[in-house]
């Protein structure tokens, strides 16, 4: 299960009320420090194989292939001094680089 917190949940329905989009895509990519990066992007739909994920009245799309470097991840909203922007919490990660934008596993 992929999971949103509060503020999470708060600013991505804030921004899909504003682009007009009905889900986010969240998913990984080969690169990054630590070999893979976090995506996410707002979209009106989805593929077939997609896995569809409701969380605190958010949808969120994932493919099956970034569903299993995710399962388990929380995904917050930080908006703090020393930086501002959603954080993955993932548990699969067995490390991560200095801005938390890659991982490996």
């Amino acid at each position: 299960m992929i999971s949103l917190t509060e503020s999470a949940a708060t600013k991505l329905k804030s921004h899909l009320e504003a682009t007009n989009k009905n889900f986010v895509r969240i998913g990984v990519r080969g690169g990054g420090c630590s070999g893979f990066t976090y995506f996410m992007d707002s979209q009106d739909g989805h593929e077939n194989s997609d896995r569809l994920i409701e969380s605190l009245g958010v949808t969120i799309v994932i493919d099956s292939k970034s569903y299993l470097y995710l399962m388990g991840t929380s995904i917050d909203y930080i908006d703090d001094l020393s930086s501002t922007g959603f954080k993955f919490i993932n548990p699969s990660a067995k490390r991560t680089c200095g801005c938390g934008e890659s991982f490996s596993v």
